[in-house]
């Protein structure tokens, strides 16, 4: 009820302010001014993210530090908290960075809006701005008509620039013609009560517009033309710090779970930090003063003093904050627990906020079909009745294979309808709708995880037709096709264990990837092996003809499954960069060099015995 009133209850008040006074028209228009210049200007810099800011990313989360030096300079160069806030939370709810390193970011773009601050009141106040916005606006609208992505993407910066700087010019001619009809400071409020009504102003101000900075101008262009006092512009800059939050908390409402602890975490951020603010106002003020001094800003220079001010006490936050972020970290993941799900289909990767940005949709997929393999695994092993931990341990395989001498019941059609085929069919209806735009690249990337997924559904259905012979003759009396089953149960078990294996391997190893090749040529060398083996097998009358016909589907079968994983395992477990995997994917052997390979091999063979 209340959300559906705020619209009009806005709108009743600015038709009021523009029935009552025209100067009230000037500063609400600079003020949609500003904001549409911050869209135009975030939509520039997403032209530029196309996998340079999923590699930054990446990089800060290995050190708290660099995850706050990131928030502050993305902060400081986008202008925009919020956009940094909405980003941190996207690229989090696709599992591309750390909680830990969210939280980092966020603090970091706390702080990075203080230079917002900075350059209003020491550049945008003191020069003609709108002289330099009409030629931004020109030569950016020009560029924005465009094809080129990266000239549109400049062409949004220059116009984002332009309004920006238009806005403020707006704001500023609209409060200095308030001296000549109304004088606000009329309205001001001294002492703790005026710190704690403008504080709400202001965080109210900011709740409306979504964005702290735009507030901050608002509040920058009232302080120089002397229509508010300084103690109320201070408590005001405090709101619009806690209001800054509402993007954050807006964006983690259609992210998992790991996207609302960080809105939570930015909440208690700046909740605290504006508690810290309000309680010592006065003391920091008096170190505004000596600061100011310090640094040669005159007394009566308030506009600077606001931006020492809000410089002065996000620091203290994040000084304070930053040693508790481990124990945070931990109290967020103890109280905001994910829902439990039996179902092992539920995607946990899939989400509204992981589709913001082309980057995090591409690493919501790659991480939701990691799931999707993770249930296959489980599927395929049970179908070579060998328990997957098994797998994966240290053991030696031989030891696996012959510890497990007795079929486990497993139905692969029921558990295929469980865990895989509603997941997958998740996977595609969401890479499928994502509306944003792809570079070649990124498509190509898109594709090919799709066919990942598409080659682990592919290798389930195969384990299905092999499942039904292996489990009656790896058990079977005859020791010879006892022994070529428990050989084909031992290739598909060292192909799993092998993608485990370069699952667990660091980052931009594409060496590893590479070397999955191997695994192809030993199941082509067993298939050949295998005819020659078949052949002395029957003259010999050691198998019956219906075991070899058997045996030599179940090896297609058998190579069809690893043909299919170890293509997955190329695509799905490579960390490299989108360029990096195209070059390993050229490298790899495909059907026709593998044939030439293995011929070549046979021939040498040959040549050896005849020698």
């Amino acid at each position: 009820m209340f959300r559906h009133l705020v619209l009009p209850t806005i709108f009743l008040v600015l038709g009021y302010g523009f029935w009552v006074s025209p100067d009230f028209k000037e500063i609400a228009a600079g003020v949609a001014v500003f904001l549409f210049g911050m869209l135009s200007l975030e939509e520039g810099f997403k032209a530029f993210t196309g996998g340079l800011l999923e590699k930054l990313l990446k990089r800060t989360t290995n050190k708290l530090w660099k995850s706050l030096s990131f928030g502050v300079i993305s902060t400081t160069l986008m202008q925009s908290s919020s956009l940094v806030s909405v980003i941190t939370i996207s690229f989090l709810s696709a599992g591309l960075i750390s909680l830990t390193a969210g939280v980092g970011i966020i603090f970091g773009a706390n702080l990075g809006t203080t230079t917002g601050a900075w350059l209003v009141a020491g550049l945008g106040l003191k020069v003609k701005i709108s002289a330099y916005a009409m030629p931004m606006l020109v030569f950016g609208i020009l560029l924005i008509f465009q094809k080129s992505k990266e000239l549109k993407g400049i062409g949004y910066v220059l116009a984002g620039l332009g309004f920006l700087f238009l806005g403020i010019h707006y704001m500023k001619e609209g409060f200095e013609a308030f001296k000549d009809t109304l004088d606000l400071t009329a309205y001001a409020v001294r002492g703790y009560p005026g710190v704690f009504l403008f504080t709400l102003i202001g965080l109210f101000a900011t709740v409306v517009m979504q964005s702290s900075h735009a507030t901050l101008v608002l509040i920058i262009t009232a302080l120089s033309a002397q229509q508010i006092t300084y103690e109320n512009a201070l408590a005001l800059a405090i709101g619009a710090n806690i209001g800054t939050t509402i993007t954050a908390i807006i964006g983690s409402l259609s992210a998992n779970i790991e996207g609302r602890r960080l809105a939570v975490a930015h909440l208690i951020f700046n909740t605290m930090t504006g508690f810290i603010a309000i309680l010592f106002i006065y003391q920091l003020t008096m170190a505004v003063d000596s600061i100011s001094y310090f640094v040669g800003i005159e007394a009566d220079n308030y506009t600077l003093k606001l931006a020492v001010f809000h410089t002065i006490f996000n620091s203290i936050g994040v000084i304070l904050m930053l040693p508790v972020i481990p124990s945070m970290v931990r109290f967020l993941e103890r109280s905001l627990k994910a829902k439990r799900t039996t179902r092992r289909s539920a995607p946990r990767y899939l989400n509204q906020a992981a589709s913001d940005l082309p980057e995090a949709m591409l690493a919501a997929v790659r991480q939701e079909t990691q799931h999707l393999y993770d249930n296959a695994a489980s599927i395929i092993a049970g179908g070579l009745s060998l328990p997957l931990n098994a797998i994966h341990s240290n053991k030696s395989l031989e030891d696996v294979i012959f510890n497990a001498r007795t079929v486990i019941p497993a139905n692969i059609d029921q558990q295929y309808e469980e865990s895989v085929k509603s997941l997958y069919a998740d996977i595609v209806d969401f890479s499928s709708s994502y509306q944003g735009e792809l570079s070649a690249d990124q498509v190509e990337e898109l594709f090919r995880l799709r066919a990942a997924g598409r080659d682990i559904v592919e290798a389930i259905k195969d384990t299905k037709h092999l499942q039904k012979n292996l489990s009656r003759y790896f058990i079977a009396d005859n020791p010879y096709i006892h022994h070529e089953y428990n050989t084909l149960r031992m290739r598909l078990a060292s192909v799993l264990r092998e993608l485990h294996k370069v699952r667990q391997k660091s980052e931009n190893d594409s060496a590893t990837i590479l070397s999955l090749d191997r695994l192809r040529l030993d199941m082509e060398e067993y298939d050949q092996n295998l005819n020659h083996n078949l052949s002395s097998l029957i003259r010999q009358k050691l198998i019956s003809g219906p075991m070899s016909v058997s045996l030599m589907n179940d090896s297609g079968y058998a190579s069809d499954v690893t043909r299919k994983l170890v293509q997955m395992g190329e695509v799905l477990f490579s960390q490299s960069d989108l360029r990096t995997k195209s070059i390993e994917q050229s490298l790899s052997l495909n059907d026709e060099e593998l044939t030439e390979i293995m011929h070549s091999q046979h021939n040498n063979g040959k040549e050896r015995s005849i020698l």
